[in-house]
């Protein structure tokens, strides 16, 4: 049926017939769906700010911070953001989990999404453009192919690297977790409160583990602007998704509610820390011989056959050789 269906369209419009007709049908899809999407909802926060004077009653004209990339993609907002609000916070705490704290963070990833799927289907459109400029006559599925194959590269590499991230800052904090906490537990012990072994963590662990250092200097600066601690610890365990924070806050909450002492909760819990990063090495100790076993089949045992059979092998042939010339 697709051969049937490209020596129509070739026989109709030319050897880029095939081409030609699937720009048409994505083309006619935007159109068709270009109103629905450019019909932009009404945002309060905006006719206010019309009404005050272009800004929020009671504010300086200075700006509070800085303008980002994701600022500059607000008036898109309604295309780069997912509409529901269960999609979206997931989208953000995964983007947080990977190290992007910015508010248009979500913004940025589903255009990166989209420049990277476009740009690649142009590039794979422009090469199949080139290679029917040939001799040799290209299939439809081959134009297909090269078409749909870099756009979907391109859309989905911007997923795989929140993945990475993810999983890269994660393994850090989980790796620098223990020291932290002996730090931590050094700082209380000398007569520092909570709040500023947290600071003095954050700072100390900077060369070694920045993702923690970033979590932990996010914590002082929450609570420094007012908010519970109890609260922005819960915080943390959420935006981190490692389950050896989750027990430190939930550690440091029991302590906090029922009045008993974090020097000693935190000595037990590094304790206990350190024992779990010693029982880590030591998996991934005795799962190293099973890794190597297919590294071994492949580079020992095929050298260890040839050495062994390959002068039997040599003579076996060499003797039928003369008997075939007797």
């Amino acid at each position: 049926m697709l051969t049937s269906v490209n020596e129509f369209l070739t026989g109709l419009l030319g050897p880029l017939g095939p081409l030609i007709a699937v720009a048409s049908f994505g083309l006619l899809l935007v159109v068709i769906a270009l109103p629905s999407l450019m019909k932009k909802q009404r945002d309060r926060f905006a006719e206010l700010r019309e009404e005050t004077g272009g800004r929020p009653a009671g504010t300086s004209e200075r700006k509070l911070r800085r303008a980002t990339s994701g600022d500059r993609l607000e008036k898109y907002a309604h295309l780069l953001e997912p509409q529901k609000a269960e999609e979206f916070s997931a989208l953000r705490l995964k983007l947080m989990r990977a190290g992007y704290h910015d508010k248009g963070a979500v913004r940025i990833f589903h255009a990166a999404k989209m420049v990277l799927g476009v740009g690649g289907m142009l590039l794979g459109l422009i090469y199949a453009l080139l290679q029917t400029t040939g001799t040799e006559e290209v299939s439809t599925q081959t134009l297909m192919l090269y078409t749909v194959l870099p756009g979907a590269i391109g859309y989905y590499l911007p997923k795989y690297w929140i993945d990475k991230r993810v999983t890269k800052r994660q393994t850090e904090i989980i790796e620098g977790f223990p020291d932290a906490l002996d730090m931590m537990l050094v700082c209380v012990e000398a007569g520092q409160s909570l709040d500023q072994a947290i600071i003095r963590v954050a700072r100390e662990s900077r060369a070694g583990y920045s993702a923690l250092a970033d979590e932990f200097d996010m914590v002082s600066n929450e609570i420094k602007a007012g908010k519970e601690r109890v609260q922005v610890l819960k915080d943390m365990s959420e935006r981190v998704g490692v389950p050896d924070v989750a027990s430190f806050v939930t550690t440091l909450v029991q302590s906090a509610t029922f009045g008993t002492s974090i020097a000693e909760a935190l000595r037990v819990y590094s304790a206990d820390m350190r024992d779990k990063r010693v029982m880590r090495a030591e998996e991934k100790a005795n799962m190293l011989p099973t890794k190597l076993t297919l590294g071994t089949m492949l580079f020992t045992v095929p050298p260890l056959m040839i050495i062994l059979i390959g002068p039997s092998v040599y003579g076996i042939a060499t003797m039928l050789g003369q008997m075939n010339a007797n």
